[in-house]
């Protein structure tokens, strides 16, 4: 999908909009730096983004506000679900902000979203706080607004798992 400078992607006409907003809040046993390296470094990314049962053939990371992210999550029956993202903010290690949009296979934006990822020490413990707000914009991403909960649970249980063994 080309970059979109200063414009958000849109709604496809007919199609309603609908928005859905969610906090989670999780306390990982690794420390701060480890846990923000696992959302900035491709190859750490890789290894946890996504519900069970997903992989993440490609994972790609340029952190610089207005980088971009790239990721396509493949599902245990081989259908691919790309997302690209921005940066909007990086404070190393406390902070990222970015908006992402999830295509379809020929790269048209079902779903946008933009999360703020918190990192806060707490001892060599780390308070994680994910705050995402997204809205469908087509027929396809209101089942993923459905979804969006159980997604992000499985996905910050993947990464918990994860940095505990990294």
């Amino acid at each position: 999908m080309p970059e979109r400078k200063g414009s958000r992607a849109k709604a496809v006409e007919g199609t309603p909009a609908e928005t859905r907003e969610l906090t989670f809040v999780r306390l990982l046993d690794s420390p701060r730096e480890l846990v923000f390296s696992a959302w900035t470094d491709p190859h750490h990314l890789a290894q946890w983004w996504g519900p069970r049962g997903f992989s993440n053939p490609v994972s790609e990371v340029d952190m610089r506000p207005g980088g971009l992210i790239r990721i396509v999550m493949r599902g245990a029956d081989g259908v691919d679900y790309p997302m690209i993202a921005t940066f909007r903010e990086i404070v190393w290690p406390e902070r990222l902000v970015f908006t992402a949009v999830v295509q379809d296979k020929d790269g048209n934006a079902l779903l946008e979203s933009l999360t703020t990822v918190t990192f806060a020490s707490e001892g060599d413990k780390t308070k994680l706080t994910v705050h995402a707000r997204a809205t469908s914009l087509a027929a396809p991403g209101a089942p993923m607004l459905q979804g969006m909960e159980a997604g992000w649970s499985q996905t910050l249980g993947r990464l918990g798992d994860y940095v505990l063994k990294a």
